[in-house]
Parts: structure tokens; C-alpha cells; sequence
């Protein structure tokens, strides 16, 4: 039955805010905290282009596997049991990356924090909506995404900055503290809640990941062994089959790790795709800014890092406004105007990159787009998460982050794709030839991204209560009701 089960809170929303925060700011931060120290890890450690789209990678295709499984283990354990365990979990593979001595011991690491990062963040999620009433929780998802946002916005620098002061393992050992604390803040503030699907679909979570790895095997491969060859084809062929026998799967399944009813709702379908184009640019763009201002600018790691603000610190400024402008006037207008900006930043960057330019020529692209990310990132997850009853919001988290996460796994791989076709590392006027091509690839994505925002509910209603049907699929219908459709 599709219920949800909630202790009283401890204390004030802030309180749970703080406790949820460090956690989304951590593994928000992780993400792309290894960009900027991507030149360093080729240099220290030996590696080429794909293993340094491992680094990024692994982190996010385990991510996107596992987050559906977190989401689950939260709602039939408690989501703040479980939320702690991935702190704790993410700490301990922080430490595995920081005494790493070679790349394939990195990535490794990368895998495990990946892991953890899927348990914690879709239940920080779940559980900022279980602390927020209806009417205030497009706020609460504005600051939450401001939170993710200053956590990808700092990725850079503080990647930079350590990076250049210290050493890249340091990245790595500064999570340890903030992990533990988070760890002991949840237990002493967040309520613990449950789910209605304590049952995990492990035949979908086998048929997922394995179909997505071969997938992404695919994409980051490619560039060094050829796309006709037979380990590229044959892995397409893999991961496509898997996918598709996926999807059958959890037709019939009675507890299936996505409901694939909220699939036919308008508003949760739209604002995965969106989510899924966004990442696609967003962190496929990071993934070659980074070099592209080290390589192709001779920047160090540190400088690159804060001229990358101005793009990724604008959420922290946007996304909390939006969220809030979102709750009265609807999410749509928000969703097409961000990526409309995103895809005019990203076209505006490429046309302007060329060897000599000077970073003043890159502020006022970078100032557009990042204020197109923060107009959509909050409002696409609010429309996500109000197409849903309140007892499905795991799922529907879980859901909606794997996409998300899945568009970073292919923008990495595909911006990288087309780097490597049009460039290369033996100049930089040849860098810069293969980073144009690959920004104008991650402006196509926003543009599809915006059209299929356009398509969106127009006025989403938050809170709808959950069905009354006991079956493990959610009933369309009213799935359809709680978005407004």
C-alpha cells in the first residue's frame, strides 16, 4: 500500500535544513570536485582522456544505479537511518580515494562514493519534503537546489584551491569531518519516516546497471578504441538490450524499482527529460571548461576554479527566488526560460573560444547560463516531486536523481566524444578546436531540453494525497491528478 509513516520532528524546519544541507553539499560537491584537478591527476598519476572521464564518471554512473536502490532501502529501513549509514558509507570511500596511489585505484573509489552518495542524497530529499508543509516545499526545494548548486558551484574551486595549496588527496580527506558531523546533526534533529514499498526490485536494479554501464563503457571508450569497433558495438548492443528487457521487467514486476505509471503523468515524464538534457550540458560543459581555462588559457587549477564561479555559484544567488516565484506562478515558465539561457550561454561561449581569448570575453556567457541552471534545477525537481502522492516522494526522488545523474554520465562521455573527434591535447589552438565543437554539442542539449519544458504542466498542485489503491503500481490517474495534468 502506498503509504508513508512519520515521527513528530525534533525541531524547527531550520534545524532539519542544516542536517539534510551538509549532506547535499557534499555529495553535490563531489561531483565535479575532481575537475579542476584533472590536468594534475594526468600529470601525477598517468592517466589519459578516458580515465579521466572515469574519475567524473564513476562516480555518477554508480550514482545513477544505485540512487532508485537508495531511495527504496530508505523507504522500508527509514529514511534517516539509512541517510546516516550513506554518510558514513561516503566517508569511508573518501578515505579510500585520498591514499589512492594510482588512477585505477581512484576510480575505484569513485565507484564506492558514488554508492554512497545514492543512498544520501535522494533521502535528503524525501526527508526536507517530510519536514516542510505543502504550500512552503517548492522554498524548501528552492534552497535545497541552492545548497547543490553552491556544492557543485564550490566543486571547482575548492578542487582548485586544494589542489594548488596542498594536494589533490586533500580533496578527498576534507570530507571525513563534515561527513561525521552530518551524521551525528540527523540523528539528533531529522524525524525518521518510512515508505509504502518495502520490497526491493533486484532484477531491475541487475538489468539497470549493467545495461547502463555498458552504455557509458561504450561512450567512454569509443574515442580511444573507434566507434566501429567490436567492443563499442557489441557494449551498444549489451546496453541496449538490457535496457529494453528493463523496461519489460518492470511492467510486471509488483514492486518495481520506477513506477513507469508516473511515466504517463505529463509533468513527472517532462521534468525527467529536462532534468536528463540539463545534465547532459551542465556537467559535460564543467567537464571541458575546466580543461579548456587550463589548457587552453594556461590557468591553474585554483584560478580556474574561481572563474568558474561566476557560472556555478549562480544558483546559490537564482535558485531559492525561483523555487519560491515557482510555488505561485508554475514551474513551467522558469524551466523553458533556464534552458533557453543555458543553450544561449553555452552557443555564446563556443563562438567566442579561440586561442589568445581572455577570460573577460568568457564572464558574461558564463553569467548567462549559470542563471539559466538556477531557474531550472529547482523548478524541474519541484515538478518532479509534486506529480507524486507524499508517500511515493523516495521513489519519486530516487527517480528523479538517477535520470539527472544518468544525464551527467552521458554528457561527460559525449562532450568527451566529440573533444576527442575535433581536438586534442598536443596544442592548445587544437584543445580549443575540440572544446568549440563539444560546447556547441552541450547547447543542442539544452535547446531539446527547453522545447520539452515547453510541454509541461502549466500550474503544478503540490501535495496531492496519496491513492487509495493497495497494488504496487501507483493508479495513473491519480497520479495524473497530483500534477495539475
Amino acid at each position: 500500500m502506498n503509504t508513508s509513516t512519520v515521527t513528530q520532528p525534533r525541531l524547527r524546519p531550520g534545524w532539519a535544513l542544516l542536517a539534510v544541507g551538509i549532506g547535499v553539499f557534499l555529495t553535490s560537491l563531489d561531483v565535479v570536485v575532481v575537475a579542476t584537478a584533472l590536468p594534475s591527476l594526468q600529470a601525477e598519476l598517468g592517466a589519459g582522456l578516458s580515465e579521466l572521464e572515469w574519475t567524473i564518471n564513476g562516480y555518477n554512473l554508480v550514482f545513477a544505479c544505485l540512487v532508485l536502490t537508495g531511495a527504496a532501502l530508505g523507504d522500508r529501513f527509514g529514511r534517516r537511518r539509512m541517510y546516516v549509514l550513506g554518510l558514513g558509507l561516503f566517508a569511508a570511500a573518501s578515505v579510500l580515494a585520498a591514499m589512492s596511489t594510482s588512477i585505477d585505484t581512484l576510480i575505484l573509489a569513485r565507484f564506492a562514493q558514488g554508492a554512497a552518495a545514492a543512498v544520501a542524497m535522494p533521502l535528503s530529499m524525501s526527508l526536507l519534503a517530510d519536514n516542510f508543509p505543502p504550500e512552503k516545499r517548492g522554498a524548501a526545494m528552492g534552497i535545497w537546489g541552492a545548497i547543490a548548486g553552491v556544492g557543485i558551484a564550490g566543486g571547482p574551486v575548492v578542487g582548485g584551491f586544494i589542489t594548488e595549496g596542498l594536494s589533490w588527496e586533500w580533496i578527498f580527506w576534507m570530507n571525513v569531518p563534515f561527513a561525521v558531523i552530518a551524521m551525528v546533526l540527523a540523528y539528533g534533529v531529522l524525524r525518521e519516516s518510512h515508505g509504502g514499498r518495502p520490497r526491493l526490485d533486484l532484477g531491475g536494479l541487475l538489468l539497470a546497471g549493467i545495461g547502463l554501464f555498458a552504455l557509458t563503457w561504450a561512450g567512454v571508450q569509443a574515442p580511444t578504441v573507434g566507434w566501429g569497433s567490436w567492443e563499442v558495438i557489441g557494449a551498444l548492443i549489451v546496453g541496449a538490450v538490457l535496457m529494453a528487457a528493463f523496461v519489460k521487467w518492470e511492467t510486471r514486476t509488483s514492486h518495481p524499482m520506477i513506477p513507469l505509471a508516473y511515466f504517463r503523468n505529463r509533468g513527472f515524464a517532462t521534468a525527467n527529460v529536462v532534468g536528463f538534457c540539463q545534465q547532459i550540458s551542465v556537467i559535460g560543459t564543467l567537464f571541458i571548461l575546466a580543461q579548456l581555462m587550463q589548457t587552453g588559457l594556461g590557468l591553474d587549477p585554483l584560478q580556474t576554479g574561481l572563474r568558474l564561479l561566476v557560472w556555478t555559484g549562480m544558483p546559490f544567488l537564482v535558485a531559492p527566488i525561483a523555487g519560491s516565484l515557482a510555488d505561485k506562478f508554475g514551474t513551467r515558465p522558469f524551466m523553458v526560460a533556464g534552458m533557453l539561457l543555458q543553450t544561449a550561454g553555452l552557443a555564446w561561449i563556443g563562438a567566442v573560444s579561440a586561442p589568445g581569448i581572455g577570460y573577460g570575453q568568457l564572464i558574461g556567457p558564463l553569467i548567462v547560463s549559470g542563471v539559466g541552471i538556477s531557474l531550472c534545477f529547482p523548478t524541474m525537481t519541484t515538478l518532479a516531486l509534486s506529480s507524486v502522492p507524499p508517500g511515493d516522494t523516495g521513489t519519486a526522488a530516487g527517480a528523479n536523481n538517477a535520470v539527472k545523474e544518468l544525464g551527467s554520465v552521458f554528457g561527460v562521455a559525449i562532450l568527451g566524444a566529440v573533444f576527442a573527434v575535433y581536438g586534442s591535447y598536443e596544442s592548445p589552438a587544437s584543445a580549443i578546436d575540440g572544446f568549440r565543437a563539444a560546447l556547441y554539442v552541450g547547447a543542442i542539449g539544452s535547446i531539446v531540453g527547453a522545447i520539452v519544458a515547453a510541454f509541461s504542466p502549466g500550474k503544478t498542485v503540490v501535495g496531492a494525497p496519496a491513492p487509495a489503491s493497495d497494488a504496487g503500481t501507483p493508479d495513473p490517474a491519480h497520479v495524473e491528478r497530483a500534477s495539475g495534468r
